[in-house]
């Protein structure tokens, strides 16, 4: 039988229950709550103490989103890009980038040895096949250019 979510404690509760897995940003944690059936006007109110308590917290959500990213072996701008499509603001993302203390050439690079081997591409398709899975991968193209060419990511 589903949670009835009727009530400021039932959603607050939810909503803990969700950020006891993973940190959540307001919108998503919001989207996620209103599917379950809560209603607005108990979210909002919800949300607002979680984040005052420092239950919730958008910082500490970037962060954490950023560094799982990257260790998954995308980039910067597609982080970037899905952090702009879960709704939060640009400047913050931006820090949050900054910020991680990753060094997105040594991650290009390892992410071009996990799946080329190190291997320079020998032809044109080959270049190109390289570089359109990197930049997929959220790499700058003038950062994958370097790397296949063979020059320093500096």
């Amino acid at each position: 039988m589903p949670v009835v979510l009727d009530s400021p404690a039932a959603v607050r509760r939810a909503a803990m229950d969700l950020l006891a897995r993973r940190e959540h940003g307001r919108i998503e944690l919001s989207r996620k709550l209103r599917l379950r059936g809560a209603p607005a006007e108990l979210i909002e109110p919800a949300l607002d103490r979680l984040a005052e308590e420092g239950l919730l917290s958008e910082t500490r959500y970037l962060e954490s989103f950023v560094r799982m990213r990257a260790n998954a072996g995308y980039g910067p701008l597609r982080i970037r890009e899905e952090l702009a499509q879960r709704g939060l603001v640009r400047e913050d993302i931006e820090q949050a980038l900054r910020d991680s203390g990753f060094d997105w050439g040594e991650q290009l690079r390892a992410v071009w040895m996990r799946k080329f081997s190190g291997e320079v591409p020998g032809d044109q398709r080959e270049r190109a096949r390289q570089g359109r899975f990197l930049s997929y991968r959220g790499y700058p193209l003038d950062m994958i250019g370097r790397l296949l060419r063979g020059s320093s990511l500096d």
